[in-house]
């Protein structure tokens, strides 16, 4: 999901990894280029397992591998990219959430909605905005601090424990919303990457690509602390154009 909770000028080049890195968890990386007035929060709903604690999610500090898609793009033929605009929109709680330095942004995980409540009130949405979205109810939440100005973020990258690991399914947070609503169908401008598990991959019917070679002929997996796996493949899906604004999620299937 692309969800601020301030104003936003204009995001663009927004890129998506995710992997299975353990039996248990996921990792996703989030990069995209941004240009923002004012500081402001990244938010990211995650289908963490139920009563995950607050140390569930692990981040992971990127700043060294900013070029980390530029690697992935490279296992595969060049595409043209677009961008979109964003419209303008118009204290602490005692027991604050945790907040990481993670590179040149600041991030948190709040386990719930409620948790949100716990976070800096610069970084929240209307309270209202989560009704909207039951989906959401039982999910968790990646909160990535962003200093304001106009540049490309280094990616931002964590793992946490999936609820959907048990249905071979990768989870690709990509519903947008802009001033605390959320639309039918939106202009998406993404590329999705993702690695699956020994003996699987994904399905050319629901437009994956997979790379001609292993991941390590074109990338850095040690650079990418764990996040790659080199011996395997990549597989890319772009989402471009006005699509149904929903999250992604990619079906691993047996090879």
């Amino acid at each position: 999901m692309c969800c601020f909770s301030g104003p936003v000028h204009e995001v663009s080049k927004t890129r998506i990894f995710a992997r299975l890195v353990t039996p248990q968890r996921q990792a996703l990386a989030y990069q995209m280029s941004l240009d923002t007035p004012n500081e402001v929060a990244m938010i990211l709903p995650i289908p963490v397992d139920p009563g995950s604690s607050e140390d569930a999610v692990e981040f992971i500090n990127l700043s060294d591998y900013p070029n980390f898609f530029d690697d992935l793009s490279a296992g595969f033929p060049s595409k043209s990219r677009l961008s979109y605009s964003y419209p303008p929109t118009d204290s602490l709680a005692s027991n604050s959430l945790k907040v990481q330095s993670v590179g040149s942004f600041e991030a948190s995980f709040v386990p719930t909605i409620k948790d949100f409540a716990r976070l800096d009130q610069r970084f929240r949405l209307p309270e209202k905005t989560w009704d909207q979205f039951p989906q959401y109810a039982n999910y968790g939440f990646a909160v990535f601090k962003l200093k304001k100005g106009k540049r490309e973020i280094h990616p931002m990258a964590f793992t946490f424990p999936s609820r959907l690991i048990s249905k071979s399914q990768l989870f690709f947070p990509t519903v947008h919303i802009h001033d605390g609503k959320i639309h039918s169908r939106e202009e998406f401008d993404h590329l999705l990457y993702a690695q699956t598990w020994p003996k699987a991959g994904l399905s050319s019917r629901q437009g994956w690509v997979e790379s001609s070679a292993l991941t390590a002929s074109f990338a850095e997996p040690k650079k990418s602390k764990g996040l790659l796996w080199g011996r395997g493949h990549l597989y890319r899906l772009e989402l471009s154009g006005l699509l149904e604004n929903k999250d992604t999620l990619a079906q691993a299937i047996a090879l």
